[in-house]
């Protein structure tokens, strides 16, 4: 690639000037200039603008004989409030790989919520000089792909509240002739999505008038237990007062009120499926099976069930095609779905990093990042992703600063919005040394799935030699196959290119298959306890409501899906203030909850917030557009 005139020198400054600004002041390259460097002609993809494509995904269909590029994730240490650059990494060991070595590649990365955005985090398009441009388009609405999953979530909602809402003032009789109503000529029938009731109530009849009173009742009446609705509605804000919130209050609603909330988009199991989806049926038959609740009489009740998966699907149906844009050194990047990392896996999509591992083919790379720690957003991405993927990586990286391993080590607290404590800007290589303990667990967790780990130091201009070497040398004393210091956010590609040669060579010399944490075939209880030991535990404490789910989902059938822990990302245990590497806790499961359409159970740790919050003073008192230009300013 580096022979094609879409890679772009960087004009690097010092000091970092601000994201936005580096950002804007590169001219992206037209999409269909980085669309030609994959190979990909105008008919593989749809214009959005200028700077962004919609991959189409017959693009699969087309390669599906050829053989794929090397596969590598992007995972970190336990992380400080304030990350340590996972998506720079990613970003900046692509730029590396394209623009320095000449090697294809594709940057896979999640698409961020606008909540964030606009709240107390800021975008996550990368930084410095490892970006990926428009930021500003990144960072907001992207190709409507969040916009049509916070539709498709609200539809459901609303076809769940109005089911409870008929079935309570309709006989059965009356119930099913308006479920299957006459059609012009007179006839009635079933619509399609109505057989899917059909077969899983077992009832084989096609004509309506041969059903007996009872299948008319079974097929008809739903009979929603409105105590058991897990589905909630969802907006790309956060705003905290919609957390809990009555819904029903109207006079025509004749008195159904519920206690409902709402949730920020991207925590929507509809995003998850989107991500863990590998086709446009398996989509279709993904989005059938979500589950929004129970009968009266325990049984689960589906999107088909109410009639809707159809539906669901027809407003997702471009959503499945990942969005194609690019780094600031013209490298490519599929940015598709963003599913939260803890009550959901919180990596990118499979069909974007299927589509990418064929662009590259062999000798290419495809580079995705996982979201959190690697005792979460790795761990989720082997036992979770590649499980439905078929996909297997060679080589893992784990992101480590000085800063948060000085901070596992026995360091001050590090509080987002707080000057860092002197501990952080002057040398210690003692306090390093100890916070070492965090790395060495998360290299030996790792190094247990077969790829090969290198950790990547991502250098700040605090940071000495002695304690740079203390990382290097804790790294390989742990088993990495190699540990290199990176400087991707002052230098972009040309500050990674130690680190591109070192995925390269970890790739080229694997020698294992991909080994899961746990097989599928056991109980709930047990693939819980398996990733409760890799965090250190000794066992685990079930409340009495999880006691209750594990049982219900076992008798539902769910029992074989994998687990997807929702735990505080701050810390190996439950407790976000333990740093380094605690051992000898007991894990408390204080509820257990199942996305079935996406395909895993997920236990709940402690209690998760699907919706933030705003700060005191939010990202959006620093946004603006400048008027004369038409450009985004103040985006971080």
């Amino acid at each position: 690639m580096s022979s094609s005139r879409n890679v772009r020198k960087l004009q690097v400054l010092s000091p970092v000037p601000a994201d936005i600004d580096i950002a804007n002041s590169v001219e992206p390259f037209h999409i269909s200039e980085i669309a030609k460097d994959l190979n990909l002609s105008p008919n593989h993809y749809d214009l959005y603008g200028k700077y962004k494509a919609k991959v189409l995904l017959s693009v699969l269909d087309e390669l599906e004989g050829s053989a794929d590029g090397y596969y590598v994730v992007v995972g970190g240490i336990t992380p400080t409030p304030l990350g340590e650059g996972k998506s720079t990494t990613t970003v900046g060991l692509c730029q590396a790989l394209g623009a320095f070595l000449d090697k294809k590649v594709v940057t896979c990365l999640r698409q961020p919520s606008q909540g964030p955005t606009f709240g107390i985090k800021g975008g996550a398009a990368g930084g410095g000089y490892s970006q990926v441009i428009p930021m500003d388009e990144f960072n907001l609405h992207l190709t409507g792909d969040i916009h049509a999953i916070t539709a498709a979530n609200n539809l459901l909602a609303a076809a769940i509240d109005t089911r409870i809402f008929h079935e309570s003032t309709q006989s059965d009789k009356a119930l099913f002739n308006r479920l299957c109503p006459p059609n012009k000529e007179g006839k009635r029938s079933f619509s399609d999505i109505m057989f899917r009731r059909l077969k899983k109530l077992g009832i084989t009849k096609t004509k309506l008038e041969d059903l007996t009173p009872q299948e008319v009742q079974k097929f008809a009446r739903l009979d929603i237990d409105p105590d058991s609705i897990t589905w909630r509605r969802v907006m790309d804000v956060n705003d905290r007062f919609l957390r809990k919130i009555t819904i029903g209050q109207g006079p025509e609603e004749k008195g159904k009120l519920r206690e409902t909330g709402f949730d920020i988009s991207v925590a929507s199991e509809i995003m998850a499926v989107l991500a863990l989806t590998t086709s446009l049926a398996d989509m279709r038959e993904r989005l059938g099976k979500m589950v929004i609740g129970n009968s009266k009489a325990g049984d689960p009740i589906t999107a088909d069930d109410l009639g809707v998966g159809g539906a669901l699907t027809v407003l997702m149906k471009d959503a499945i095609n990942p969005t194609l844009m690019q780094t600031l050194e013209g490298t490519p990047v599929l940015v598709h779905a963003g599913p939260f990392a803890n009550i959901a896996h919180g990596n990118s999509s499979i069909v974007a990093d299927k589509i990418a591992l064929k662009l590259v083919g062999p000798g290419g790379f495809v580079v995705t990042e996982a979201g959190f720690g690697s005792d979460i957003g790795t761990e989720k991405f082997m036992n979770i992703k590649c499980r439905y993927s078929g996909l297997m990586p060679q080589c893992a990286i784990i992101v480590a600063t000085i800063r948060a391993l000085k901070m596992h080590g026995g360091g001050p607290e590090v509080v987002a919005g707080k000057p860092l404590d002197h501990a952080y800007t002057t040398e210690n290589v003692a306090l390093v040394e100890a916070g070492c303990v965090n790395l060495t667990r998360h290299i030996s967790n790792t190094k247990a799935y077969g790829v090969n780990v290198v950790v990547a130091v991502n250098m700040f201009s605090t940071d000495t030699e002695a304690e740079l070497n203390a990382v290097k040398n804790a790294a390989l004393a742990a088993g990495a196959y190699d540990a290199v210091v990176c400087t991707h956010h002052a230098h972009g590609g040309k500050g990674v290119v130690d680190l591109g040669i070192a995925v390269q060579r970890a790739c080229e010399n694997v020698t294992q298959p991909l080994k899961f944490l746990y097989p599928l075939d056991i109980s709930i209880k047990e693939k819980i306890e398996a990733i409760a030991r890799s965090y250190g535990a000794k066992g685990v404490e079930y409340s009495e409501q999880a006691e209750k789910q594990i049982e219900m989902y076992s008798r539902q059938g769910f029992s074989g899906l994998p687990i997807c822990m929702a735990k505080t990302q701050y810390s190996f245990s439950h407790n976000a203030a333990e740093k380094g590497a605690p051992t000898g806790f007991i894990l408390p499961i204080r509820d257990v909850r199942a996305s079935i359409g996406a395909g895993f159970i997920y236990p709940l740790v402690g209690t998760m917030s699907t919706m933030p919050g705003l700060p005191t003073r939010p990202c959006f008192y620093d946004i603006d557009l400048d008027t004369a230009t038409g450009k985004v300013i103040g985006l971080s």
